[in-house]
């Protein structure tokens, strides 16, 4: 009695494509419509979850950043942390701008000018201008 072992690669590569081929088959027999609907129907699903997707993502960042702020609070109330140890300016420049040249007459166009990354050259400037410590400036930044 003699072991013989058979190669079964041919056998399994050919029963591969043979179900492959009977699924395309059956793909095409069974699809309701034709393939440009099929795709139009598929990119508006794709275009509907998507904004949906936008909105809750929206939604948990809002989220997301009142908690990282209630915390970064607890922390400056327990003392781990100074209070206004870090600069989370949001909304509308100019009209902060506005205000801070109501509050402070002293301050110039030159003296606010602010872009994004470069909070901490705003807070050195109103440091000097306004003699005032860094903690005390970007707190009365993040509260306008």
């Amino acid at each position: 009695m003699s072991y013989h072992e058979e190669d079964n690669s041919g056998k399994i590569l050919l029963a591969v494509l043979a179900g492959a081929g009977a699924g395309i088959i059956a793909g095409m027999l069974m699809a309701p419509d034709k393939g440009a609907a099929t795709r139009e129907s598929l990119k508006n699903a794709a275009t509907k979850y998507s904004g949906t997707l936008g909105e809750q993502l929206s939604k948990y960042g809002e989220e997301l950043d009142t908690k990282f702020k209630g915390y970064v609070s607890k922390l400056e109330d327990m003392g781990v942390t100074m209070p206004g140890s870090s600069l989370n300016m949001k909304g509308d420049w100019n009209e902060s701008k506005g205000k801070l040249k109501q509050q402070y007459a002293q301050l110039t166009d030159e003296d606010l000018t602010y872009a994004d990354g470069k909070g901490d050259e705003l807070v050195g400037r109103l440091q000097t201008k306004l003699g005032k410590a860094k903690s005390e400036v970007v707190k009365m930044l993040n509260d306008l």
